[in-house]
């Protein structure tokens, strides 16, 4: 890969992450990815709590999201203070100097100067990135309206790679099916990104005509040798697949809440249709929240007894993606286990 100027979004080497903004997903080749997941596997310890670490002690993340979110942002946050780092919040437009006109560029200017580094949501897309060059400090994505989630999308990777581990299989040659609302839905924008790293996987977008995946994305896949299916029948999708990645209909993209009603709860999957169309390994994705609603019930809770159900897998392996993210970035993760500590508390 081509070495590109410090802290532009266009390419991240596998030993040259520090001082990088995170931006996309389109940054990463596989070596990348993978020493990345390499560096996660590490965090484990500290992650479960079996030790602490002060590695990043006096360092202060600013986390900016102004967009609801609850898992993405605290284990941002909880990821920085397994660290030892701190961390100061600002939540929601209307908490914020933005409510009072201020520019995405003087806000950046502002907030890199009391932080070491910064994670920021926001609903238009391209607003990460408009910050980032102005910001002093590295930026990462949190997501950015539709557009991308590039650290969801590589804690998704990461839990596959684990799942399909310990059945044997690997990323490489899996069948996944994509479950619907594909076009606005910004972690399987993304996650598709990264799967155009890997070879002969067979991939299934279940959606509704409306909420198909965009062309772009779809075009992306069959150029890296995927094989495509689309399809608006969930049987089909279920079929002999190894890994399901449900999604939630994105009702804050649409132009009401009326018209994201005409697709709620058109792709529920329960226990039911698991037992007669899945394999009885095929692992269950979802990057959260699901929506529970009575009509909705994307994800039946008579799923929550099966084994394969990796949904809470997934957001615990969120905090081990975003403390390597941290280390990389930062240019830590050598220092990690001479910053070792044991907790009094327990």
């Amino acid at each position: 890969m081509i070495r590109y100027a410090h802290r532009m979004h266009l390419g991240i080497e596998a030993m040259n992450f520090k001082g990088q903004h995170i931006l996309s997903v389109s940054q990463f080749n596989r070596e990348a990815v993978e020493h990345l997941m390499s560096i996660a596997e590490k965090m484990q310890p500290y992650a479960s709590r079996e030790k602490g670490c002060t590695v990043l002690e006096g360092a202060i993340l600013g986390n900016m999201f102004f967009e609801a979110s609850t898992r993405t942002r605290v284990s941002f946050g909880c990821a920085f203070n397994r660290l030892g780092g701190f961390v100061r919040e600002t939540v929601g437009k209307q908490s914020s100097a933005l409510s009072k006109g201020e520019s995405l560029k003087d806000t950046a200017k502002v907030m890199s100067g009391y932080s070491d580094i910064i994670v920021m949501r926001h609903p238009s897309e391209g607003s990460v990135a408009e910050f980032a060059k102005a910001s002093r400090v590295p930026v990462l994505n949190a997501g950015d309206g539709s557009n991308e989630h590039p650290s969801q999308a590589l804690l998704d990777l990461y839990t596959m790679t684990r799942e399909l581990s310990g059945n044997n299989n690997s990323v490489d040659g899996m069948k996944i099916s994509m479950v619907g609302d594909l076009k606005y839905g910004r972690t399987v924008h993304s996650l598709c990104k990264l799967l155009c790293l890997y070879q002969d996987i067979e991939i299934r977008l279940v959606s509704p005509k409306a909420l198909q995946m965009p062309v772009e994305v779809v075009e992306a896949l069959i150029t890296a040798g995927h094989h495509v299916i689309e399809t608006d029948d969930l049987n089909v999708g279920l079929s002999d697949v190894d890994v399901v990645y449900q999604t939630r209909i994105q009702e804050e993209r649409f132009s009401s809440k009326e018209e994201a009603n005409k697709f709620r709860g058109a792709f529920r999957i329960n226990q039911y249709a698991y037992s007669q169309f899945c394999q009885p390994t095929t692992v269950l994705m979802h990057p959260l929240p699901r929506d529970s609603r009575a009509d909705a019930n994307e994800l039946d809770t008579d799923l929550d007894d099966n084994p394969n159900l990796a949904i809470f897998r997934q957001t615990d392996n969120g905090v081990l993606v975003r403390m390597a993210l941290f280390a990389l970035v930062l240019g830590v993760e050598d220092k990690i286990p001479d910053y070792e500590t044991t907790f009094a508390w327990q």
